[in-house]
């Protein structure tokens, strides 16, 4: 049995044992080891000695609230120099696999979640702004950011830590922490800097490639170092609470692992559970219209993704002043349980 401090990167298939990690997803042991990773607390005194530059005099949090989720920084590989197939010429993708679709000034992009699952982090270059593309598992939580921030582009990696079962990335710049839930730098120089979110949408690969046969497609750089099309979290948001790498309170009034569709404007965010929303197959977010139609398979629920349950296609839409559909917002699909842990007094809409 893996040391506590490799449990998470074995588990999750971060090493090349596949079949390891396979016999204990089989076995049901992931929860058991995921206990164990949870426990291991962190302070600045330890992450000094791990060889962190950041300024930890400046924070926003208590530092108890991060985790160690067992691998070290950058354990879990951003991508930095993504290569991308033309949509039509790709074959290893199921027509219903989710994909981050991502179109900036006419450069059209889908990240499959089945690579970003293993990375986390893509950092590229899309239609001249510099951005990271990032999704966490553990909070099904796909947002895009802008990488300039004032005169200083930043790149992005893992930190190998969590809070509320969230990843928490870094700059290779100035090694400040950034929450990916939020986009905002929660310890080291460029504390509470906010990065700006861009509008992006997870739809199937059928959707986005009927729509754009031209469009680019990220693919691995080395297609043998992780079980891509493979989701090492299996039957995850079957589960009726999240892995014991969240520590805080769980809500009372709705299922933790309930997934929820949260608009991320300037303000307080509103969100609606996708059931909700799938009952209606539109609903009213304040001046914007979500959207629902079935086609997509759960990322975090069969061992492969393509054989994954369907939980449909969400894009959300600006209401202009005459009633009609505008741009594209910033939006997630994430579960209640974290949602809920970064923004306690908000209110889902469930009927």
């Amino acid at each position: 049995m893996p040391q506590a401090s490799s449990t998470r990167s074995a588990i999750t298939g971060r090493v090349s044992r596949p079949s390891a990690v396979q016999s204990w997803v089989m076995t049901g042991l992931v929860p058991l080891l995921l206990l164990m990773a949870s426990q291991a607390y962190g302070n600045a005194d330890q992450w000094r000695s791990e060889g962190w530059q950041t300024d930890f005099s400046k924070s926003s949090i208590d530092f108890s609230e991060i985790l160690s989720g067992g691998p070290p920084r950058d354990g879990i590989p951003s991508i930095d120099n993504p290569k991308f197939v033309t949509a039509s010429d790709i074959t290893n993708l199921g027509p219903l696999e989710p994909v981050i679709r991502l179109d900036i000034d006419g450069d059209v992009r889908a990240y499959p979640l089945q690579v970003l699952t293993w990375h986390e982090i893509v950092n590229d270059v899309v239609g001249k702004t510099p951005v990271a593309v990032t999704y966490c598992p553990l909070c099904n939580s796909a947002l895009v950011f802008d990488r300039q921030v004032g005169e200083q582009l930043l790149e992005f990696g893992t930190t190998g830590k969590l809070r509320n079962s969230d990843l928490v990335m870094y700059d290779r710049q100035t090694e400040s922490w950034w929450q990916q839930f939020t986009g905002t730098a929660i310890v080291g120089a460029l504390l509470d800097t906010d990065l700006r979110m861009i509008p992006s949408r997870v739809e199937s690969f059928e959707r986005f490639a009927k729509a754009n046969p031209d469009g680019k497609v990220l693919v691995p750089n080395n297609p043998g170092m992780r079980r891509y099309g493979s989701n090492p979290y299996v039957s995850y948001d079957s589960r009726n609470t999240p892995y014991p790498l969240f520590r805080g309170d769980l809500p009372t009034d709705i299922g933790p692992m309930e997934r929820v569709v949260v608009i991320k404007q300037d303000g307080a965010p509103k969100a609606t559970t996708l059931s909700h929303l799938r009952d209606q197959t539109s609903v009213t977010l304040g001046n914007v219209e979500v959207t629902w139609e079935s086609g997509q398979n759960s990322a975090l629920d069969t061992d492969r993704i393509s054989k994954g349950r369907d939980v449909g296609n969400v894009a959300a839409y600006a209401i202009k002043a005459d009633g009609s559909r505008g741009a594209e917002v910033v939006y997630d699909v994430t579960f209640a349980f974290a949602f809920l842990a970064f923004h306690p007094e908000a209110e889902i809409i469930q009927e």
